[in-house]
């Protein structure tokens, strides 16, 4: 056994490290070549030693939810994933607010929500991502925010110590937060909800979802918006006009039903969604004169992105 192999499993058990692990098995684009290790934490205190052990160790690591927004190199990645979905995930209700662990669907923490008759998480209900990536990123959908609703989030920081933090502390702005910027790690968060109705929280979901069904191309991986909207701008919007609605790389296309997605139609590699974004970044530079920043997160080795300004 690796050395490697003995010090994760030491951290998680040996049931939960895994050598070579294909990425593509763990993202919502089903791309990505192999992750050197691969390893599931079942709690805080495991993922806090895992980290721990990257971190003495100098091992490259990435903490992974559910790869909804991420494309990972055909190469791999060359160091230590570290999953917190499927097994951090525990949710709880007490009066108006919701504690979940970083690892919780927003679909499942939407569910708990209305079941609690709970308002005011309905916008996350078909966002695909885990707590833990939208406090990071404030995720947000159809005039909601996470900034809207949390109260507080619990994180593990760059000196691996745990830290509770007031929404106020964590600086939440458009796709960003100090969690982001800081390189913090989401362990938990509570929301602050309102009381509801059932049926009208059931029906504002159900609307969300026959919106996204009709509006986006549900019916293949992809990343979700590719790219992160332009003050001023729709991103999606620019592409089209652009002339770039169904363009193509091999099987990687953008999408003829919302031409902010990048789709794989079957066998579309890292490499042929990277093409397609340098193609369209160009395009929409050359045209209306907007850069294009990328939304999706990127994982591994990739070629240096163009400079267009």
């Amino acid at each position: 056994m690796s050395a490697i192999y003995e010090m994760l499993a030491e951290c998680a058990g040996e049931n939960q490290v895994f050598c070579m692990e294909p990425m593509s098995r763990h993202t919502t684009f089903r791309i990505g070549g192999p992750a050197d290790w691969f390893v599931a934490p079942q709690n805080a205190e495991q993922l806090q030693a895992a980290v721990s052990a990257c971190r003495r160790e100098n091992l490259p690591f990435f903490i992974l939810g559910n790869g909804s927004n991420l494309l990972v190199s055909d190469a791999g990645y060359h160091g230590v994933v570290i999953q917190i979905y499927k097994n951090m995930e525990k949710i709880s209700v007490d009066g108006t607010k919701v504690r979940a662990e970083a690892g919780a669907l927003l679909s499942a923490l939407a569910a708990s929500a209305r079941d609690a008759e709970l308002t005011g998480m309905e916008f996350a209900s078909g966002i695909p991502g885990t707590l833990g990536g939208a406090v990071t990123m404030n995720a947000g959908a159809y005039g909601g925010e996470m900034k809207d609703i949390l109260k507080n989030v619990t994180v593990l920081d760059t000196e691996n110590r745990i830290r509770k933090l007031d929404v106020a502390e964590l600086g939440l702005g458009y796709r960003t937060s100090l969690v982001k910027k800081e390189n913090w790690i989401v362990l938990e968060a509570e929301l602050e909800l309102m009381p509801g109705d059932v049926s009208a929280i059931t029906a504002r979901m159900e609307e969300l979802r026959e919106m996204r069904t009709s509006k986006q191309p549900l019916n293949y991986p992809s990343a979700g918006s590719t790219f992160k909207r332009p003050e001023g701008y729709f991103a999606g919007k620019l592409i089209m006009d652009a002339g770039l609605a169904g363009a193509s790389v091999n099987d990687a296309q953008i999408s003829e039903k919302h031409c902010g997605f990048l789709i794989n139609r079957g066998t579309a590699t890292a490499e042929d969604v990277w093409k397609l974004m340098e193609k369209v970044r160009r395009a929409v530079w050359d045209q209306f004169g907007v850069v294009l920043e990328p939304e999706v997160r990127l994982l591994g080795t990739f070629p240096e992105p163009e400079q267009l300004r």
